[in-house]
This record gives C-alpha cells, structure tokens and sequence, in this order.
C-alpha cells in the first residue's frame, strides 16, 4: 500500500456580487506538504459565467487574476513578494479570506497517494 499524505485544498470561487455570497467553482488549489506540491487548476467558461454573473464580470480580467493564483503557486519571481515565500506561507496566503470577486472556500484536509492526482480527481468533482 502506498505511503498517504497529508494535504489541504481550497475551491477557488468567481463571487460576482459579493453582497450576495453567490458562487461559481471555477478551479482548486492544493498544498501537499511532503510532497512539496503547490499547484491551482481552474477554468473559465465564459459562457457559464454570463449566465451566472451576467454581463458584468470580464472573463479577461477573471482570467488574470486566477493566473496570479497560478504564479504564486509555482513560487516564480513573478509571484511578487508572496511568490517568494514558503510553500505553507504561499497557500495560506491564496486561502485567506477576502471580499474580492475571487475568493477561495474553507480548506479541507485529506490523505493522498500522488498530489498532482488528487488535484485532477477534485478538479474534476468540484469544477466540471
């Protein structure tokens, strides 16, 4: 039997109007500590999101800011300031709480064999 590790992940969330706590998943971002995995996949079909937040929300600009998720996730200089910290630091970072039209959900804990494939089976159960 494989060695099971312990990992956190949030669901990363389009919130059009904040006021009305209203969400679309649109990707999930993992930390796995001992397998040093930080990594976010998302989505963004335009299609879904007009009719979920209307014309009011650009898939562009949605699109750049689930890509700064992405960039702190792969700890580049890119990242900013935050991409150069820590793994753990990065993720609790991501999964902060904000108000902002990106939001992540509470993070869950769970045993995983392999990272990248726990991150693709949640992706696909949360997000498709």
């Amino acid at each position: 039997m494989p060695d099971k590790h312990l990992f956190e992940y949030a669901v990363l969330r389009v919130v059009p109007r904040v006021e009305r706590e209203e969400f679309l998943n649109v990707g999930v971002v993992l930390y796995c500590r001992d397998q040093g995995f930080l990594q976010c996949r998302f989505t963004v079909d335009e299609a879904r999101l007009r009719a979920f937040g209307g014309a009011g929300l650009a898939a562009d600009e949605l699109r750049a800011r689930l890509r700064a998720f992405e960039r702190i996730c792969a700890g580049r200089r890119e990242g900013g300031p935050i991409g150069q910290l820590g793994l753990a630091e990065r993720f609790r970072w991501l999964t902060a709480t904000r108000s902002t039209v990106v939001q992540t959900s509470p993070v869950h804990p769970g045993l995983c064999a392999d990272a990248e494939t726990t991150l693709n089976r949640l992706y696909a159960q949360l997000v498709e």
